[in-house]
């Protein structure tokens, strides 16, 4: 969490942003620094909550030149002490400054993470305190690179998937709205002589172009309140919980949901086990990537190992595997390689993720486009079916 303080440095009185656990640590760290604080609070108090732009640390960049300077023969003080240096963001410089004095004062580096959580996730210090003990950072390093590598490309396909249904979702409702808030009061002028003999199909979108057209700024404000409310709830926790618990009830989008998660979570395990982290100790730091009703489940199966249970036996029980992924833990079993066999499981899992996001988008797009055109045509026919009953009587 982010906090300001105003503070002292020789004769110039300034403030400051700090990455801190507390207010406490906070001002211990800004004391470190050498400065005198004279006040503190959160960088997010009150309505600021809504519009402060938070300044994430590039843990994934962080780490890539990381690597590269440790393979490159530097030690881990010198190559913090060249990102230090080379940082222009100031809350990023000032995190990494944070953790060379840390490091003066011989904490090792997981333990001077644990203070900015912000900024390192724990799996990520736990991956690094493992490499700690047996001197394979670069190795941590590499591992937890590939481990957000892969995690970023199936968010990127689902973002790459939704972006052309979202355009056309935007441009075919923009048409339909300029065609009943213009184009049909338009039209309602047009045909307000021949009363009833309309079909009633006409009446109907005409007598609704009507309506938008003599009260369009109140509909326009009640919209614009119908979307700050919809952004608000959205902002709730509990509101977008309750939708998700909907999502999951959803047969085909639950369980391709099911999948994603399960990949992110024998992933997430795999590393940690390979990191050396014992299993009911990993299990206990992966809950919180998984959904409530996966997380029961999970619990339940870390109870099941602590009693004597065998791996594949709790996930298997608890639903937390499928057929494929259930004999590749049994091969995990046998040969002793638990971490490296759950990464392919997860491998497994975004494999049959990205091709069905692949199936989706191929058979989606076009039933979009049918529908909104189905939309679109039909406004046009009912504007203009009075024109064709009138060619037709004349005729």
């Amino acid at each position: 969490m982010f906090y300001d303080l105003n503070v002292l440095r020789g004769k110039d009185y300034s403030s400051l942003r700090l990455d801190a656990a507390s207010e406490q640590m906070a001002i211990s760290n800004a004391k470190a620094l050498g400065y005198t604080v004279f006040s503190v609070k959160s960088a997010s108090d009150g309505w600021q909550k809504l519009f402060a732009k938070r300044e994430r640390f590039p843990l994934m960049l962080f780490s890539q030149e990381m690597l590269a300077l440790l393979e490159a023969g530097l030690n881990l003080i010198e190559a913090i002490e060249a990102l230090a240096e080379k940082e222009i963001r100031p809350n990023v410089r000032q995190t990494l400054q944070s953790l060379l004095r840390m490091l003066s004062e011989g904490q090792p580096l997981s333990a001077a993470m644990q203070s900015f959580p912000s900024a390192f996730p724990p799996l990520y210090i736990a991956a690094l305190r493992a490499s700690e003990k047996t001197g394979g950072m670069p190795e941590s390093l590499r591992r937890y690179i590939a481990y957000q590598s892969q995690i970023d490309e199936i968010k990127k396909k689902v973002i790459s998937a939704s972006i052309y249904p979202a355009m056309l979702l935007s441009v075919g409702g923009l048409v339909v709205l300029f065609l009943l808030a213009y184009v049909v009061p338009k039209f309602a002028h047009i045909y307000e002589d021949m009363g009833n003999n309309l079909p009633f199909l006409s009446q109907v979108l005409l007598s609704f172009g009507t309506f938008i057209g003599h009260h369009g700024f109140s509909l326009m404000i009640g919209l614009l309140v119908l979307l700050v409310m919809a952004i608000y709830l959205l902002g709730l926790k509990s509101v977008r919980t309750q939708l998700m618990e909907m999502l999951w009830k959803t047969p085909a989008i639950g369980e391709r949901m099911k999948i994603y998660q399960l990949s992110r979570f024998y992933r997430s395990l795999g590393m940690l086990l390979i990191a050396g982290i014992p299993i009911l100790k990993a299990l206990e730091m992966v809950s919180g990537l998984l959904a409530p009703a996966l997380k029961v489940r999970m619990l339940s199966a870390s109870e099941q190992i602590r009693q004597g249970q065998a791996i594949s036996m709790a996930m298997e029980l608890n639903d937390l595997c499928t057929p494929v992924a259930l004999r590749m833990l049994r091969v995990g079993e046998r040969s002793g390689m638990m971490g490296e066999m759950m990464e392919r499981i997860s491998s497994f899992y975004d494999e049959e993720t990205a091709r069905w996001i692949d199936w989706f988008t191929k058979l989606f797009e076009p039933l979009l486009m049918l529908f909104i055109g189905g939309v679109i045509g039909l406004v046009v026919l009912m504007l203009y079916m009075p024109i064709f009953d009138l060619a037709g009587s004349i005729q």
